[in-house]
């Protein structure tokens, strides 16, 4: 008899074979060029990466602090390009192509906010939080944030994210295969999680329209 095989499953195979791939044929090199083109604004979401990389810690191939550097050392290497392209880019680049990843002026300006009221700490506070993190070296560009300073702040940052990330896929892969009750739980689960990142990627992608007509 073939197996079940739910939509969520079937959605993210791909992705999750490919990632596994990198991380397994590259080492700590694949989570750290991974979270690279992450924080390169490209849409591979460390969400997906770090986690596969913590189940490889709990199989014993990979060490637990160790992932969560590489990772933080892919988001600075990813983050030089979004931070040049804003440099160099800035307004104009916003206007001519910011509608093709969802970001317009008025992020920007919000963004460039942030940056005149709390100063340099915004990227070690956004490198914290989802979505903004992979966003945020580009505002910094635009600013002239010193480099130093930045590539500090993002290492900071983004250290703790992927550690958390990591030991939550760690936690995961150890109980995965020691309590078989973990997977019918998730399976339950794949209708909601798919209806609700489908609702808010569809609310998000709605509210830039509404804020470009606007």
């Amino acid at each position: 008899m073939t197996p079940h095989v739910s939509f969520t499953e079937q959605l993210l195979a791909p992705v999750a074979a490919w990632i596994i791939a990198v991380i397994s044929a590259v080492g700590y090199g694949g989570v750290a060029l991974l979270m690279a083109i992450e924080s390169a604004c490209i849409p591979l979401p460390s969400e997906i990466i770090m986690p596969f990389a913590g189940y490889l810690v709990s199989i014993g191939r990979f060490n637990l602090f160790a992932v969560a550097t590489a990772g933080a050392i892919g988001c600075n290497l990813g983050s030089i390009v979004a931070y040049e392209v804003g440099k160099r880019g800035g307004r104009p680049f916003v206007e001519r192509f910011g509608k093709y990843v969802l970001l317009n002026l008025h992020d920007l300006d919000r963004a460039e906010a942030f940056f005149a009221r709390f100063g340099s700490i915004t990227v070690l506070v956004c490198r914290l939080l989802p979505l903004v993190r992979s966003f945020i070296a580009f505002p910094a560009g635009v600013a002239r944030m010193n480099l130093v300073r930045f590539h500090l702040y993002t290492f900071i940052g983004s250290w703790p994210w992927c550690f958390a990330l990591a030991w939550v896929g760690m936690k995961l892969g150890a109980a995965w295969r020691t309590d078989p009750r973990l997977g019918h739980i998730l399976h339950y689960g794949d209708a909601v999680v798919v209806l609700a990142l489908a609702a808010a990627f569809v609310w998000f992608v709605l509210h830039q329209r509404k804020k470009r007509r606007a």
